[in-house]
């Protein structure tokens, strides 16, 4: 049986490649996306449609994995265009009401909040579909598997489609051309126990490709969810190494950015690769969501 087309539609977040991605697959009466990617790339979409001889209006449903800013921003508007959108059970009441989720957001990113993630609008109740676990999505002659994968965040589903894993963020960030990923872990839902657990359910699964939306398609799965676990490994073992001298956020910030220098260095990532990653995976983001975890899980253990 013919494999169903996949197109990685490339976002172009902040005039970068190979940042976000957003996965077009076409259907009988239309077109499905994965991720609708934040307000902010709502031209960077509508051009990579345009490529593909689609319109806006053509899309019919959105899958998100998660409703982080980057991956679920853009789904109100595509929502108002006519678009049916799928989300996880603990990140619905989020799309319908994103007030208290810009507000967190705002926090964060102040003025720079429009320029990065530009528009974020509710979705509308009868436009929102929230399957559970394992519940079969049929669209068309289509058919995709919502898997609950928590441990990036506890709203975050991976979509496994034919032979395609959509990974979200619980299958880290990895820029096309080296062998070599990161996993983000912004506050406040890191937990390392979780996102284990998400790695062995999804191992468990029959797939040979992987589509992290930070970025592309490869056909090593094995290999990505292993690193995958490394990572997360390496991440808690620095953490454990670093905590006890009880480091002020400012230096642990300066600490963890060596250290991921490093990385970048001993991997040979290109300038352009490494800011493909930082904007994928703000690296301060990442020192919060460990110092959090620190505190909530670790020290309250």
């Amino acid at each position: 049986m013919a494999k169903t087309s996949v197109i990685t539609l490339d976002l172009n977040f902040q005039g970068q490649t190979q940042a976000i991605a957003s996965y077009l697959i076409r259907h009988s009466s239309g077109a499905i996306l994965i991720e609708s990617g934040p307000g902010s790339t709502l031209s960077g979409l509508q051009a990579g449609l345009t490529a593909n001889g689609l319109r806006v209006s053509d899309v019919t449903h959105v899958l998100l994995t998660h409703i982080h800013l980057d991956h679920a921003g853009a789904a109100g508007w595509l929502a108002k265009q006519g678009a049916q959108i799928y989300v996880h059970p603990v990140g619905a009441p989020h799309m319908l009401n994103p007030e208290k989720l810009i507000a967190s957001a705002t926090r964060i990113y102040g003025d720079k909040m429009q320029t990065l993630w530009g528009e974020f609008l509710p979705v509308p109740q009868n436009q929102l579909k929230v399957p559970n676990d394992a519940e079969e999505i049929v669209i068309g002659n289509l058919k995709f598997i919502p898997i609950n994968t928590p441990g990036h965040a506890e709203h975050h589903y991976s979509y496994i489609f034919e032979d395609v894993c959509f990974s979200g963020d619980v299958g880290g960030v990895r820029i096309p051309g080296y062998p070599y990923l990161r996993v983000p872990m912004p506050p406040p839902e890191l937990h390392f126990a979780k996102w284990r657990e998400s790695v062995a359910r999804l191992k468990k699964e029959k797939f040979a490709r992987i589509a992290p939306t930070h970025f592309g398609i490869f056909n090593d799965p094995d290999w990505h969810l292993r690193e995958v676990e490394k990572s997360l490994d390496a991440a808690e073992g620095w953490l454990e190494k670093v905590m006890p001298s009880a480091p002020q956020v400012d230096e642990m910030k300066h600490m963890f950015g060596e250290w991921m220098t490093e990385q970048s260095r001993q991997q040979g990532l290109s300038a352009e690769a490494v800011k493909a990653y930082d904007l994928a995976n703000p690296l301060g983001m990442s020192v919060d969501g460990l110092l959090r975890y620190w505190k909530k899980v670790r020290m309250a253990a």
